[in-house]
């Protein structure tokens, strides 16, 4: 986890990415390496997330790979054998993170809450998602929770270019979620200039 967490800290910038055709996975990837944002979170939100894994894995065997809203056992078993280097769910689920634990699997769940961070404490995790991180105060919540808790948090959700600067500075922030640098209409039109302008811009904050 330790090695998950220096890679997250150096990339800062997580692209949260829904996927609806696996074979754009490939060039996708490759906009996103050459353009300074070797890290892809894949979400399980379309049936195509399983081989938009698989097919960017065989290709950039380096790329930091996460699995994204997991919510069932299942789900971290077929992300893990498609080649995820972590997975990320939206919600704190004990059940997936004793299993994740247990297999040795690096799991970052997500958190909106002091309770929540309390059950993250408790199952020994240095790392939550703060997620839905805007409409759960953003900024002000973050700092609120830190100034209590002895945990580093990737905040997601409602993060674009105009705040993300304003969430990296706190202490307590390893790395940021966001799709405003991957839209999905942007990769449904394989327009991978503009998606490489976007990807550049946010890897050059």
């Amino acid at each position: 986890m330790d090695q998950l967490i220096n890679k997250l800290k150096n990339i800062k910038i997580i692209p949260v990415i829904t996927i609806n055709n696996s074979n754009h996975a490939v060039p996708l990837a490759k906009t996103l390496v050459d353009n300074g944002l070797p890290c892809a979170e894949i979400t399980f939100r379309t049936s195509a997330a399983i081989e938009a894994i698989q097919k960017m894995r065989g290709e950039f065997p380096t790329l930091l790979i996460g699995a994204g809203t997991i919510l069932t056992i299942d789900q971290v078993e077929q992300a893990m054998n498609a080649g995820a280097d972590f997975i990320v769910s939206p919600g704190f689920n004990p059940k997936i993170v004793s299993y994740c634990q247990n297999n040795n699997i690096p799991i970052i769940p997500g958190i909106n809450s002091p309770s929540l961070v309390e059950q993250a404490l408790e199952l020994n995790l240095s790392v939550v998602k703060f997620f839905p991180a805007e409409p759960s105060g953003g900024i002000a919540m973050l700092k609120a929770l830190s100034t209590v808790y002895p945990i580093q948090f990737m905040p997601t959700g409602g993060i674009t270019m105009s705040n993300i600067e304003q969430y990296l500075e706190l202490p307590s922030i390893i790395a940021c979620g966001g799709s405003w640098m991957v839209p999905s209409n942007l990769i449904e039109q394989e327009d991978w200039t503009a998606l490489g302008k976007l990807v550049y811009d946010a890897a050059n904050l």
